[in-house]
């Protein structure tokens, strides 16, 4: 039997419903094609968006109390604001965050449609801050309409010398990125920054312990002290520009303005924070003892071990009574020892090991570890760094039969025993 005459033969109904799925997709190009020509016969949509936006933008300038700038580009609206708000930045350069205080610092906060940093989100914001003398300049390049977004960008190039310092929070994942994105999809390269500060990983490394999250509002108030009356929530900040553009009037956005502009003073506020009270080695002792140990960790992490210790040595002997959660010192006083024994203290670190080490608990187990560390590693001796081991081993098991498990000790217990029986074998003279 030939193919032609095996294949089977199409029923009725599976004719029928061939036609009928043909005769779907032909109305649907008929409805395209209508839907086209009336699209043709529209008027041309520059006139349309040219008038809106002057309209838009001289509205937005009277809501807002600022001016508008632009040509063929498009236009936008400056708001300007200045108070008196004296930094010294020197003092940063002592901190372990990126940032060089001989450049010119500049704040910037966005407000955005949106939380992505996808083609469809737009800044419809920029607020910036830049120190003239002992005055915070404030000045929000504002979008009117989608079409004006050229010369927004252009007037943000204008606002970034290239040798100026970024200051931002969450700007380095959020902020940023966005603009770039923006200058990327305009066929145009984005502007060149000397550096980025980013705020966030500062106050999670410095302020985390002790606030409820890392939101700028909650750091700003639980750090600097200043809390926000009335504050727009920045979810809703999005809906406040759409309103705008479907023709609410434009002072819907100026609860936006007040929010971008406390955000970039707050980012101020941070950055004299940081530069009077945390990089002054005198200063620092009055600060919090969590935030002490949070940047001796910071200066650890960049290597800088004698600072390191210098801030646990503070905030060990910092006495606060604040409320938070309470400081771990047997824990930061084993950090301390530590980087003694790397900093080679060595008498220094054996001395604090050996006292943690006859304390009992968790904390005691660890110090006998790194006891036997200091001893084998740095001071070669091998007897005392195996009595160090057995004594961690001992309280160890002690606390299993309590139920109190510490798999730290049990990975390294058992291996670091059996290495230091062996070398000292070896080491002994043949029997």
């Amino acid at each position: 039997m030939t193919a032609e005459l095996a294949r089977p033969v199409a029923t009725l109904p599976e004719m029928t419903a061939e036609a009928a799925s043909r005769a779907r997709h032909l109305e649907r190009l008929r409805a395209l094609d209508h839907r086209l020509q009336l699209a043709a016969e529209l008027p041309a949509p520059s006139s349309r968006t040219s008038a809106r936006s002057r309209t838009s933008a001289e509205q937005l300038a009277d809501a807002l109390g600022g001016r508008v700038v632009g040509g063929e580009a498009g236009r936008l609206v400056i708001t300007d604001a200045e108070l008196d708000f004296p930094l010294d930045p020197t003092p940063l350069a002592r901190l372990p965050f990126p940032v060089d205080p001989s450049r010119p610092l500049l704040l910037l906060d966005t407000e955005t449609t949106g939380l992505g940093t996808a083609a469809g989100t737009v800044a419809f914001l920029v607020g910036l801050g830049r120190w003239r003398g002992e005055r915070l300049v404030l000045r929000q390049l504002w979008l009117p309409d989608h079409a004006d977004e050229p010369a927004l960008l252009s007037a943000l190039q204008d606002e970034l010398p290239p040798d100026a310092w970024l200051v931002t929070y969450n700007g380095r994942s959020f902020d940023w990125p966005l603009l770039v994105t923006r200058y990327r999809l305009h066929r145009r390269a984005p502007p060149i920054l000397a550096g980025h500060l980013d705020l966030l990983p500062v106050a999670r490394q410095l302020w985390r312990h002790r606030l409820p999250d890392a939101r700028l509002a909650s750091v700003e108030a639980g750090v600097a002290g200043l809390r926000r009356d009335d504050d727009l929530p920045g979810a809703l900040v999005p809906e406040r520009y759409f309103a705008m553009l479907r023709g609410a009037p434009p002072h819907v956005l100026r609860p936006v303005a007040e929010h971008n502009r406390a955000d970039v003073v707050a980012m101020a506020h941070l950055l004299r924070i940081l530069s009077d009270r945390l990089a002054d080695p005198r200063a620092r002792r009055a600060e919090h003892p969590g935030d002490l140990a949070g940047l001796g960790r910071a200066h650890r992490r960049h290597g800088q071990l004698a600072e390191a210790a210098s801030c646990l040595e503070d905030a060990l002997e910092a006495d606060d009574p604040r409320p938070g959660p309470p400081l771990d010192r047997e824990a930061l006083a084993l950090e301390r020892a530590r980087l003694l024994g790397r900093l080679g203290r060595r008498h220094e670190a054996r001395a604090a090991l050996d006292e943690l080490a006859t304390r009992g608990g968790r904390t005691a187990v660890l110090a006998g570890i790194a006891l036997a560390v200091q001893l084998e590693h740095r001071e070669r001796d091998l007897s005392g760094a195996l009595e160090a081991a057995r004594r961690a081993a001992d309280l160890q098991r002690r606390r299993r039969s309590l139920g109190l498990f510490l798999p730290e000790a049990e990975r390294d217990l058992p291996h670091r025993l059996a290495r230091l029986e062996r070398r000292l074998r070896r080491a002994s003279p043949a029997a």
